[in-house]
């Protein structure tokens, strides 16, 4: 938590330039693309195992805190990102934008949610009951509101990549889920493998992504300036979601647990999530583009969220939790 660059970004950077300089073709992109279905497919096994079903039935319990972070997620991004691609339409390419706006999709983390609502003192609880109930929701959320958006903005993407979502995503999951009475304990001792199988798929897509995109000519559609912008939206996006999450618990009269909790776990956008969707949802050559957003945003949202979660965590009011 006190670094100031993630390493895992800077590995994934030298993962987008291996594939820029090294891009896996023909019969190897069809073995890098197969075995990161593989991976994807152990992934959300693992994460179905893991889950809590008391996680879940929390998430009953208080409603309001959970209904109001699914909004954000859900309902707030997307209209701020549908704002933002219409107001500044003109000044990126349409990839980009298609990629801002999957960006606005995506549900939120679990382990970086719960990491800076425990080190602020929030609702820990909460955070992962939402956070949980986030990821379960957005496998089927996320394509819907990725089709609406997109063909709103003039664009469009194909549904017809839900039915390999429940394939891939929610398959897995639900089996893993109902397996977990018997192998809930094993995967709860080896959470080492379930961060190696989290990054590990991670790059495994990302370099298929890549691959794809390079080969289709993306860094000659995508100009530096480009990329400048798209850093400036994805900042716009954060600034924008951690004042009204915060003006929202507020209005709403949220204890100062509850807001911490809204704020950590409605700001964020899930990289481990966001890059298997974005393999199913867009056209290979388009994936790259998809998921440079979310990089970028991902950085972006452990910088800001380290320093803000050590803000409120220095409020008086109690002892102050031991930093990772």
């Amino acid at each position: 938590m006190r670094k100031l660059i993630d390493p895992f970004l800077a590995i994934l950077i030298s993962t987008v330039l291996l594939a820029s300089v090294l891009p896996a073709r023909g019969a190897a992109a069809t073995a890098v693309s197969d075995l990161a279905t593989a991976a994807i497919v152990l992934l959300f096994f693992l994460h179905g195992a893991r889950l809590a079903r008391e996680n879940l039935v929390a998430a009953l319990g208080h409603w309001r805190l959970h209904l109001t972070i699914l909004s954000v997620t859900f309902v707030l991004f997307p209209l701020l990102g549908l704002a933002l691609s219409n107001a500044l339409r003109g000044l990126m390419p349409a990839g980009l934008w298609a990629g801002v706006l999957f960006l606005c999709a995506l549900p939120s983390t679990v382990q970086s949610s719960i990491a800076f609502t425990s080190i602020a003192r929030g609702n820990v609880a909460g955070t992962v009951a939402a956070a949980a109930t986030s990821n379960m929701l957005g496998i089927g959320l996320t394509p819907l509101i990725v089709g609406f958006t997109t063909q709103a903005h003039g664009g469009s993407v194909s549904l017809s990549g839900i039915w390999e979502i429940v394939e891939q995503l929610l398959v897995p999951f639900a089996l893993g889920h109902l397996l977990r009475p018997w192998i809930g304990g094993w995967v709860g001792r080896h959470r080492k493998l379930l961060s190696f199988t989290d990054r590990g798929t991670v790059i495994l897509a990302v370099y298929s992504a890549f691959s794809a995109a390079v080969v289709e000519g993306i860094w000659h559609q995508v100009s530096v300036p480009d990329l400048l912008v798209l850093v400036l939206v994805d900042a716009a996006l954060l600034a924008m979601v951690l004042l009204l999450t915060r003006l929202i618990a507020r209005r709403l009269g949220f204890s100062p647990e509850d807001e911490i909790s809204i704020v950590f776990c409605g700001s964020k956008k899930s990289l481990v999530s966001g890059v298997p969707m974005a393999r199913v949802l867009f056209a290979p050559g388009a994936v790259g583009a998809a998921v440079l957003p979310v990089m970028i945003f991902h950085q972006m949202q452990l910088m800001v969220c380290a320093w803000l979660s050590r803000r409120y965590g220095s409020r008086p009011g109690g002892p102050m939790m031991e930093e990772d």
